[in-house]
C-alpha cells in the first residue's frame, strides 16, 4: 500500500497539492491528508469539485506550476461528466483526478461490492476513455506510482486532463487530525431587501452586463459569464481578455470563479443565472465558506434572475417560487445585496472593490425576460478564451 505522507509530498513536488472533492472511503487517506494539510475544498457535488479544481489550474495555467486535483468516488463520476466534457475538454484546462473503483469485479465476473456500485465498477475506465480522458490504474508500489505521476504531469503540462483509477486498499491509513468545522457565525449584511419586485420592471440583462463589462475593464477584474445568453450578450458588448464565456457546464461558473479567486490576487466576478444556479445550488455554501476562509475578499457572485430558461426558448424556471437571496443569506455570504438599479449595483460593487469584506459578496438582480435581438455567438474559441484569461490572471 502507498504511504500517504510520501505520496502527498511527491504530489506537492509536481504541483498537485490543492484538492477538491466529495468523500469516498477508498480515498479517505488522501482526503484526510489534504484536510490535515489545510489543502482540501469540500464540495457538495463532483461536478462542482471539477469546476473548482479547473479554476485552480486556470489561475496557474501560464506558469504550469500548479494543477487542481479532484477526488471522487466512481459513482460521482457521472455527476462530473458535464464539466469534464464541456469545460476541461473544450477550454483545454487540465486537472489531475483520482476516482475510486467501487464495484470491482472478481475473475468470475462477480461484483465484490454493494449492488449500487455494480455497473460503475464495470464501466469506470470506459467512461474515461469515451470522454477522451487519459487514465491509469494507480499502482500500490511507491516507485512505480511516482513514474505514473510523472507521466500524468506530462499530460497536464500539455493541457490535458489525467485520471487515476484507485482500487480498494491502495493507500495505507491516514488518520484525520484536523477536524475542521464547516461553519461560520451568521453575521451577513444585507441591503435593499425587496422580495416582491415585479419582474416586468426589472433591469435588462444587456444593460447590467454593459455596466459590468466597463466596470471590470476599468478595475482589472476577471469576469466569468455563465453559459447561454449571458455569455453571448457579454461578448457582443465587447470582447476583452478579462472575459470568460462559459459554454456548457451549466451551473459551474461560480465554482470555476471560486477556484480562480482562491489562487489569484485578482478580484473575480461570477455572473450566474437563476436556472444555472438552481442546477448546482449546493455551490452557494461552498463558495461562501471557502471565500470566507481565504479571507481575501476577492470573490463576488452576481445572479441575474429572469425566472426563465432564456437560452432554450424562455421556459419558466422555478426561481419565482423561492428566494435565492435568502438562500444565499442562509449560506453565509458575507454581504448580500438585492439590486433594482444600476446605481445600486455600482454601490454594491464599490464595497467589493474598496475592501472591508474578507469573504464573499452575493448580488441578486431581478432582470426582464428576453435578450438582444439577432444575438450572435462568440467567434473566439474557448481554448483562446482560456489562454488569454490565464495571461490576464498572471
Amino acid at each position: 500500500m502507498l504511504d500517504m505522507e510520501s505520496f502527498g509530498k511527491y504530489l506537492k513536488e509536481i504541483g498537485c497539492s490543492k484538492f477538491s472533492g466529495v468523500p469516498c472511503s477508498y480515498l479517505s487517506p488522501m482526503i484526510n491528508y489534504a484536510i490535515n494539510n489545510e489543502s482540501f475544498i469540500m464540495s457538495n457535488n463532483e461536478g462542482d469539485s471539477v469546476a473548482i479544481s479547473t479554476g485552480i489550474s486556470l489561475a496557474h495555467m501560464k506558469s504550469k506550476s500548479q494543477f487542481g486535483t479532484v477526488l471522487m468516488q466512481n459513482s460521482g463520476l457521472s455527476n462530473a461528466l458535464s464539466p469534464l466534457t464541456s469545460l476541461n475538454y473544450t477550454f483545454k484546462i487540465p486537472i489531475l483526478g483520482f476516482v475510486s473503483l467501487r464495484g470491482e469485479i472478481d475473475l468470475n465476473g462477480n461484483n465484490l461490492d454493494e449492488p449500487q456500485h455494480e455497473l460503475l465498477g464495470v464501466i469506470t475506465d470506459k467512461l474515461l476513455k469515451t470522454c477522451r480522458i487519459a487514465y491509469d490504474f494507480l499502482d500500490t508500489d511507491f516507485s512505480k506510482a511516482k513514474l505514473q505521476l510523472n507521466k500524468a504531469l506530462e499530460y497536464l503540462k500539455n493541457r490535458e486532463t489525467f485520471f487515476f483509477i484507485v482500487k480498494k486498499d491502495t493507500f495505507d491509513n491516514c488518520t484525520l487530525t484536523n477536524f475542521e468545522k464547516y461553519c461560520y457565525p451568521s453575521n451577513c449584511a444585507t441591503s435593499n431587501i425587496n422580495s416582491n419586485l415585479n419582474i416586468d420592471i426589472g433591469l435588462k440583462r444587456f444593460e447590467v452586463l454593459e455596466f459590468l463589462s466597463n466596470f471590470s475593464i476599468k478595475h482589472k477584474i476577471a469576469l466569468f459569464a455563465t453559459t447561454g445568453k449571458t455569455g453571448r450578450e457579454l461578448y457582443e458588448i465587447g470582447d476583452y481578455m478579462n472575459h470568460l464565456y462559459m459554454v456548457g457546464s451549466m451551473g459551474c461558473v461560480s465554482s470555476l470563479a471560486l477556484g480562480v479567486s482562491l489562487e489569484s490576487d485578482r478580484k473575480v466576478i461570477a455572473i450566474d443565472g437563476d436556472a444555472s444556479l438552481l442546477m448546482r445550488l449546493g455551490a452557494l455554501s461552498t463558495n461562501a465558506y471557502y471565500a470566507k476562509k481565504a479571507g481575501k475578499g476577492n470573490f463576488c457572485h452576481i445572479v441575474l434572475d429572469n425566472e426563465s430558461h432564456d437560452s432554450t426558448g424562455g421556459q419558466s424556471s422555478i426561481s419565482s417560487n423561492i428566494s435565492l437571496f435568502n438562500i444565499a443569506k442562509a449560506c453565509n455570504y458575507e454581504k448580500i445585496y438585492n439590486i433594482n438599479s444600476i446605481n445600486d449595483l455600482k454601490k454594491s460593487l464599490d464595497v467589493f472593490l474598496n475592501g472591508g469584506v474578507k469573504g464573499s459578496i452575493f448580488i441578486y438582480v431581478k432582470i426582464q425576460k428576453g435578450s438582444k435581438e439577432n444575438l450572435g455567438r462568440p467567434k473566439i474559441t474557448p481554448i483562446e478564451v482560456a489562454e488569454r484569461m490565464a495571461c490576464f490572471l498572471a
